[in-house]
């Protein structure tokens, strides 16, 4: 294996692209063609499930145990529930996140013949000027919120004539913003600055002419905010898989915005023993920084590829996001090694040769308290 050289200027300039593209989940067709046209460009083949989400592949020396590194390309974001008789619309989230940091988003509504409107989400009692510390004192809720319209609405049938229905999507306005230290401000970090750092590392390996010695199949998901991403589009014979997902820096946590976060469990329970030593010893012999921390509330693809019946090994890789799922922020330096640290994956061998195998005789099993090395189990 050998640490590669990782193009920041190419993952910063994909990132920023890929945070302006909308994509809530189930509005994920224009992220879809974009992802895909950069891998084709790249020279990796892939292909579509029918509602889009992406296996491409690097071919290795051998197809089996392949192996999958997956990535979500859709947003937590918003919808139309219904229309106000004061000209404003009753707004559902999409995805899991606080009306808190709902309140005074800027945001377009996707309307079904392909316009799009602007507006605010607001909440009900917005003016202190009019509601005093009611502002303060009102509950944080969906229910308590409005979106505003940046057009001539002051009824539902003024809502109505400008083609907004009950459904239409609304996309969170990312404002992304990169200070001269490195770190990166912005809504939608989660799963998109994943999907730049894997598409750097794709890049690096692409450039460097290694041949990996096993198949190692990219997944970019599109329902993974909502709990099923990974469960209809692994192949049957992935042996193991690294998910790509945010990392949670706060107190209480180990996670920091630098450096790739080792996940050992979530809330769904441990990540694989084996898979995750792993790439901890990638880490160390490669010098690529790193951590390792427990997720309380928190789950990920590699949930969905599990509870969808897929007998594989997990683990998760994550880029540190301070305020995930609201103003979120993570550092160049994460991205940079996580970068990093899947290029280093994709080149190693895999972690059990009998993993090719669905059932295999007790002969061969690895034990979790004496020293395997990489890829010797048959």
């Amino acid at each position: 294996m050998k640490r590669l050289p990782i193009d920041n200027e190419y993952l910063r300039d994909h990132l920023l692209t890929l945070l302006n593209i909308p994509s809530p989940t189930g509005f994920t067709d224009e992220i879809t063609t974009y992802v895909g046209k950069e891998l084709e460009r790249l020279g990796v083949p892939l292909e579509l499930t029918r509602r889009g989400a992406i296996r491409a592949t690097i071919s290795g020396d051998v197809s089996s145990p392949d192996r999958a590194v997956v990535v979500h390309l859709d947003t937590i974001g918003a919808m139309v529930r219904a229309f106000k008789d004061n000209g404003r619309l009753e707004v559902t989230p999409i995805g899991t996140w606080s009306a808190r940091f709902a309140e005074g988003a800027r945001c377009s509504i996707l309307l079904d013949d392909g316009r799009q409107l602007r507006g605010t989400i607001l909440p009900l009692k917005a003016s202190g000027h009019t509601f005093n510390e009611e502002v303060d004192t009102q509950a944080t809720s969906w229910d308590n919120l409005e979106l505003r319209v940046d057009e001539f609405a002051y009824s539902e049938a003024d809502l109505r004539k400008l083609g907004i229905q009950i459904g239409n999507f609304l996309s969170i306005d990312p404002n992304p913003e990169i200070s001269e230290s490195g770190f990166i401000n912005s809504r939608h970090l989660d799963d998109k600055a994943g999907v730049a750092a894997l598409l750097a590392a794709t890049k690096a390996i692409v450039e460097s002419g290694i041949r990996p010695p096993v198949d190692c199949h990219l997944l970019f998901t599109i329902s993974e905010e909502v709990g099923y991403g990974a469960s209809a589009v692994l192949h049957q014979d992935v042996a193991e898989m690294v998910t790509i997902d945010n990392a949670t820096p706060a107190p209480g946590q180990n996670s920091k915005e630098t450096g790739v976060t080792i996940a050992i469990k979530d809330q769904v329970g441990p990540f694989d023993y084996h898979l995750t030593r792993k790439l901890t010893e990638i880490c160390e012999e490669h010098e690529v920084r790193y951590q390792r921390d427990v997720f309380r509330y928190y789950r990920s693809d590699s949930a969905s590829a599990i509870e969808a019946g897929n007998d594989i090994r997990t683990a998760l890789l994550c880029f540190g996001v301070d305020a995930s799922h609201g103003y979120e922020r993570t550092h160049l330096h994460s991205l940079r090694s996580l970068a990093e640290l899947l290029a280093l994956y994709i080149q190693s061998r895999p972690t059990f040769l009998r993993d090719r195998e669905e059932l295999a005789p007790l002969e061969g099993f690895p034990e979790q308290t004496l020293e395997q090395d990489e890829g010797e189990a048959n």
